[in-house]
């Protein structure tokens, strides 16, 4: 018998038929002799349909107040849940985040959880009833209602489970696991059956929507084993685990591709030491995170620096540029917005040579121009023009095999 916490996003609990889909998956492990700790959404949309409320009094309201509106999404799904888990037998009980409590900052909107009180979901467990969590919120330390940001369901499940001493945490969701890459630009993806917590980590960052990025780094540092899963479909999902150390270790894991990045460059620039703090720190001061940099050295006393930024900030990001170009003696500010990045993922680079000269050749092969790269020990990142995104997944799918290489 395993303790075991699963996560039902917003599609999963988007109707009453569909809740009383999970309520019978919920009851089916009972079933089995299993404990388990069940964490929703609010129903699909529905967050956003709130938000607009509040956003239609006071677009800049009191984000205390946005928060206490958002929270109710998951405590109409809790409910629900906990009634259709009675009427098939299951015994249940429900909380909100505050309840059980859930103590996080006061960070209104995008709070981080900071302890968790599990005793009483644990007694519930010895009791044989079914505690029904509502995700995305928590208690500040003052004693009002928080909410997590986006996806923030995900963080809570991992959460939990690290609390609970869980065995697993399964987070159920409309796709049936990790993919080589997006089955929608390249129909030969191919499910992963095991991915470590620091390439899924890379994945997410790098475009893939599978899992909030911050849930996976809970589940790395408290050693929750994470597993994805179809509400709908039957299979194993895919297992995110700790490295192991395996004698054939794939080279590539997946291939992530995001589609918001915005490129600029500061062209004629002096070449001189505090020239890219200069250029970045009122970039900073604005709050607009830098993804990719590049900065060519320059033959007459001159470089050209360019970096990239979310395609939301780019306007502000390129504002800002024109401004301080005439402080800094540049010759002019230049943008592109028609860009994507592609990156290729995998714990089995460090120990293989020739993963980039592989990726490149692969690429100018089929008359792909590259603007910019970016490397780590586990990943290499492309930025190429948007038209390309299609080609150049496909391409580097075909070339580096992971429509036939055995799953991870």
């Amino acid at each position: 018998m395993a303790l075991i916490v699963q996560k039902y996003g917003g599609t999963s609990m988007g109707s009453v038929e569909r809740i009383e889909h999970v309520a019978r998956k919920v009851a089916s492990w009972r079933q089995q002799g299993h404990e388990v700790v069940v964490v929703v959404s609010a129903m699909s949309g529905e967050t956003d349909r709130l938000l607009k409320l509040a956003k239609s009094i006071d677009p800049r309201g009191n984000p205390r107040e946005f928060d206490q509106i958002a929270a109710t999404g998951e405590q109409v799904t809790i409910g629900l849940l906990a009634l259709a888990l009675e009427k098939i037998g299951v015994k249940s009980r429900s909380y909100t985040g505050w309840q059980v409590p859930i103590h996080t900052d006061g960070a209104y909107m995008k709070a981080r959880i900071q302890k968790i009180d599990a005793g009483r979901l644990m007694a519930d467990c010895k009791s044989g009833i079914v505690p029904v969590v509502a995700g995305f919120q928590g208690l500040s330390p003052d004693g009002s209602v928080t909410t997590l940001g986006r996806g923030g369901s995900d963080t809570t499940g991992v959460a939990l489970a690290a609390a609970l001493k869980a065995d697993e945490c399964q987070i159920y969701t409309d796709v049936d696991g990790v993919y080589t890459t997006d089955p929608r630009v390249e129909p030969k993806a191919r499910r992963l059956d095991k991915v470590t917590f620091e390439e899924m980590l890379e994945l997410a960052s790098l475009g893939s929507k599978v899992l909030q990025i911050r849930s996976v780094e809970f589940a790395g540092k408290y050693k929750v084993p994470l597993r994805v899963l179809s509400t709908f479909v039957e299979g194993p999902g895919t297992l995110i685990t700790l490295e192991e150390n395996q004698m054939e270790e794939p080279l590539i894991s997946g291939i992530a591709f995001n589609r918001d990045e915005a490129q600029i460059t500061m062209t004629g620039v002096p070449d001189r030491p505090g020239i890219a703090a200069a250029i970045l720190g009122p970039i900073g001061d604005a709050n607009i995170e830098v993804d990719m940099i590049v900065q060519n050295v320059g033959g007459d006393g001159h470089t050209d620096f360019t970096f990239t930024v979310h395609r939301n900030d780019y306007e502000r990001a390129l504002e800002i540029m024109r401004r301080i170009a005439g402080e800094l003696g540049a010759k002019g500010v230049r943008g592109a917005t028609d860009i994507v990045k592609v990156s290729l993922v995998g714990v089995g680079m460090r120990s293989h040579a020739g993963v980039a000269s592989k990726m490149f050749k692969s690429l100018a092969a089929a008359g792909i121009n590259i603007r910019m790269i970016s490397t780590s020990e586990i990943k290499i990142s492309v930025v190429v023009d948007e038209m390309y995104l299609e080609l150049a997944v496909r391409t580097l799918h075909k070339a580096f095999g992971l429509e036939e290489q055995k799953a991870a």
